[in-house]
């Protein structure tokens, strides 16, 4: 009797310990979940969570999304610090100032722009298809469209980029113009428009304008600089800049007001690390 007494006391001091140790663990997961709580995001990345904590502090305005987002985009770090080289070309590659193609990076299917375009115009087959009928388009409307900067060299970038510094120093270039290696231009995926009889950076108070911000998304086209996104973009705004990225990603783009950068390592950023 005395026996079975003893065993059955040992029974439940041992299964009261496990019920302890149980209850801690779910304690210790709920503070892991309190504290942390960029977890919750979709796209986090555990090894950024010191960055994720210390850019919450100097930005405490901005939701848990927010700061993964921004995080995972390399904006808690300096432009053209952190840098990784783009290798492959594909329609949704990001290049800007963290995101670098090497000088002898080769664009597969650059053709030469025949119609609606300065003399010497390249883009990638894809991205030149919709621009023509984009074009062939708006001039049915009574418009013009024309590409006076398309695909651009590391050479052509770098004496371009050079060339900007010099006249108004590196800290004011860098605010309109892509260090070489750094230009998007250099994927073949974007274009400088005009309409023509004015001057690009005039491009804004056209009509041509006004019909490429209602269906430039259609042909695949988004803006690239939108206004009030410097801070992600890097570039002041520019109502002449625009970017092939594909029709359904286009109209995802344009209806949610993003940047390419806002959508990228929203959707594509992990996806294209697994694979």
């Amino acid at each position: 009797m005395k026996k079975g007494m003893a065993l059955l006391i040992i029974l439940i001091t041992v299964v009261a310990i496990l019920c302890i140790l149980k209850n801690n663990k779910k304690e210790v997961v709920k503070e892991e979940v309190e504290t942390n709580p960029y977890q919750e995001v979709k796209f986090y990345k555990k090894e950024n969570l010191e960055r994720y904590k210390k850019y919450s502090i100097s930005n405490p305005d901005l939701n848990s999304k927010d700061i993964v987002l921004r995080v995972n985009m390399n904006l808690d770090n300096s432009f053209y610090t952190n840098t990784k080289e783009v290798k492959e070309f594909n329609l949704l590659m990001l290049v800007n100032k963290y995101n670098y193609l090497a000088k002898d990076f080769e664009v597969p299917n650059l053709v030469k722009v025949e119609e609606y375009a300065k003399e010497g115009m390249y883009l990638e087959e894809k991205a030149k298809d919709a621009f023509i009928k984009m074009a062939n388009d708006i001039k049915k409307e009574g418009y013009n469209l024309r590409a006076i900067s398309t695909y651009r060299t590391y050479d052509y970038q770098s004496n371009l980029y050079n060339n900007y510094a010099k006249c108004d120093g590196v800290n004011n270039a860098d605010t309109y113009s892509a260090r070489p290696g750094f230009s998007e231009h250099h994927t073949g995926l974007a274009i400088d428009v005009d309409n023509i009889t004015k001057i690009y950076t005039d491009f804004e108070d056209t009509d041509e304008f006004t019909w490429m911000q209602e269906n430039a998304y259609k042909y695949g086209f988004i803006l690239r600089y939108p206004k009030d996104k410097e801070n992600i973009t890097g570039y002041i705004y520019e109502p002449w800049h625009y970017r092939y990225v594909g029709l359904s990603v286009a109209k995802y783009i344009h209806e949610n007001n993003l940047t390419f950068e806002e959508y990228y390592y929203e959707f594509l950023d992990n996806k294209l690390e697994r694979s």
